[in-house]
């Protein structure tokens, strides 16, 4: 047998056949020539002598840019090289699947976009169709905001993010939200980047908060506050803006570090503060509306964007620690005084009390001091009993001015709350607002009418009231008290002994001092006893005259004797 080596042609056309061989492997992606079209089926070469038949339904997207033709190249997915009639197991839609996952993961590596479309609903989101791979849309992540219905975004071509991706597992997690956001981030920071402070736009409400609303501007959000709305005071902001509602605003400030744009209303309108000192000068009387009501007092408008506070110490003339909500109540008319206007602060000071008339000149007006009045004893206190009058006031008496005969702790024990009694007004201060009311003055002081005719040095008789180790305690006239101290009970040492008397006796006694301010009267019989002594002496000679002291007195005692008889006589 002869062999006949190959030639070097042959040999290279062996070796090129063994390389296009080996780059024929089940599950892999390879060329295929359309030979030729039939029963809805393309019959594809992929070389080696193989053929394989692929339904031309797989061929529908490639179909939409042109028609396939015999001669035409495509890729396909080598399932298997020969199936029961002896032909390759081809695939268009694998072959797409892979081609699609080799891009997805070039694009996944760059973070670039993908264009893909929403084809199904799936547990807890959607399914996207990504050139032949099937990706997973979170429901989260279909817009910025959520949507109730995903029919319009279905089966339409549109951008994704992939998020996350398996090959492996074939797992392919996008996010069309991102897409949107960074749309939105780019045409916010162009928007943005367009708009100065004082600018003047149109707006659409897009949300309501208790705080404000924000406004889509075109494509970026500005916070319109509650504050901003309008010159009065707005509780929510629904009282004044409506979701959907179009809206011009002028632009307040804007952040380009955080991007947040603050929007105003209110200074699209005049400013009602200018020449509010003119519109409303001090002391002028307005009638306004209670807006609000606070621990410290009430805010009362008196034109829309101008309030005022009515300070809870303006409120009554009477009430002093009562909340102003018992005094006024929301949303009623009320009429007020101007006390101050503070333009460049926006504060106005209003009183409630100063445009009704003051009790305490109406009191004073109708009671002068010294008019007697009849009220209850609205309370005790340890400095005096409170007695309400007319106009809702309260006068005070004091202690002191309780009783003439006793100290005024134990007087104030003849009181009770609620009981009447009737005193005399003895002072109106209007403003201190006080009323001074005095009990004791009703009645004639008995130390005032018991020092008629008494003088200092007068002699009188006294009554022991009691006997004290320091002295004696007497009546003088019965209305006055006074006391004579131990050592001027008598000029003799030996006989200055308080018990050589008892109550009820009746001494003689020199006045030695009146303390009218103090009610008291120093008396003394030591006095008394020097004093006739020296009248005496004066009257019968003296001792140098060769007549004893006791011849004196003596005589002097007996004249007196007997002009005490002639006079009984």
């Amino acid at each position: 047998m002869t062999t006949t080596n190959p030639t070097m042609e042959e040999f290279e056309a062996l070796l090129n056949q063994s390389f296009e061989d080996s780059s024929l492997y089940e599950g892999s992606v390879v060329k295929g020539t359309i030979i030729a079209i039939e029963n809805d089926q393309a019959v594809i070469d992929i070389g080696s002598k193989t053929e394989g038949r692929i339904d031309m339904k797989e061929f529908a997207a490639d179909l939409a840019e042109k028609e396939l033709a015999v001669g035409d190249v495509v890729e396909v997915f080598l399932d298997r090289f020969e199936n029961a009639r002896h032909e390759a197991v081809l695939s268009r839609e694998k072959a797409r699947r892979e081609e699609a996952w080799d891009k997805l993961e070039k694009a996944f590596e760059a973070g670039e976009r993908v264009q893909g479309n929403i084809f199904g609903r799936v547990k807890g989101g959607f399914t996207v169709d990504l050139s032949g791979a099937v990706a997973f849309l979170p429901g989260s992540q279909v817009d910025v905001r959520p949507v109730r219905d995903v029919t319009p975004l279905m089966h339409t071509g549109q951008p994704f993010q992939i998020l996350k991706m398996d090959r492996r597992r074939g797992n392919i997690v996008v996010s069309r939200r991102a897409v949107l956001e960074e749309a939105r981030a780019e045409q916010r920071q162009e928007l943005i980047d367009t708009l100065s402070e004082g600018d003047v736009r149109d707006g659409v409400v897009k949300n309501i908060t208790d705080y404000g609303a924000f406004v889509d501007l075109g494509g970026v959000d500005g916070l319109l506050h509650v504050t901003d709305m309008a010159w009065h005071r707005v509780n929510h902001p629904s009282e004044v803006v409506q979701i959907g509602q179009s809206v011009k605003v002028q632009v307040i400030r804007v952040n380009q570090d955080t991007q947040r744009i603050s929007l105003g209303m209110k200074q699209l309108q005049s400013d009602p503060w200018e020449g509010v000192e003119q519109r409303y000068p001090l002391e002028g009387k307005f009638s306004g509306r209670v807006t609000n009501i606070t621990d410290y007092g009430a805010f009362v408008e008196l034109e829309p964007g101008i309030e005022g506070l009515v300070h809870v110490s303006e409120m009554s003339w009477t009430k002093k620690n009562v909340h102003p909500g018992k005094i006024v109540s929301t949303s009623q008319e009320v009429d007020v005084m101007i006390l101050e206007v503070d333009a460049e602060k926006r504060r106005i000071s209003l009183g409630l009390k100063q445009v009704m008339d003051n009790p305490w000149d109406s009191f004073a007006a109708k009671y002068p001091v010294g008019t007697e009045i009849e009220g209850e004893v609205r309370n005790i206190t340890e400095f005096g009993l409170f007695i309400g009058l007319e106009g809702d006031v309260d006068g005070m008496v004091h202690l002191s001015d309780i009783a003439w005969d006793k100290a005024g702790e134990e007087a104030i024990g003849d009181y009770h709350k609620g009981s009447v009694v009737r005193a005399k007004v003895l002072d109106v201060d209007i403003e201190k607002e006080r009323i001074s009311l005095g009990i004791k003055q009703l009645s004639e002081d008995p130390f005032k009418a018991g020092m008629d005719g008494l003088k200092k040095g007068a002699t009188v008789t006294c009554s022991v009231l009691e006997v004290t180790d320091g002295g004696l305690r007497v009546a003088v006239n019965d209305g006055i008290e006074g006391f004579i101290r131990r050592a001027d009970l008598s000029r003799d040492r030996a006989e200055q002994r308080p018990e050589r008397f008892s109550q009820g006796d009746r001494v003689d006694a020199r006045l030695m001092s009146l303390d009218k301010n103090g009610r008291s009267v120093s008396l003394s019989i030591k006095a008394l006893e020097i004093a006739e002594e020296k009248e005496a002496v004066a009257q019968y000679g003296s001792t140098d005259s060769g007549a004893s002291l006791g011849d004196i007195l003596g005589a002097a005692l007996g004249k007196d004797e007997e002009e005490e008889e002639e006079k009984s006589s």
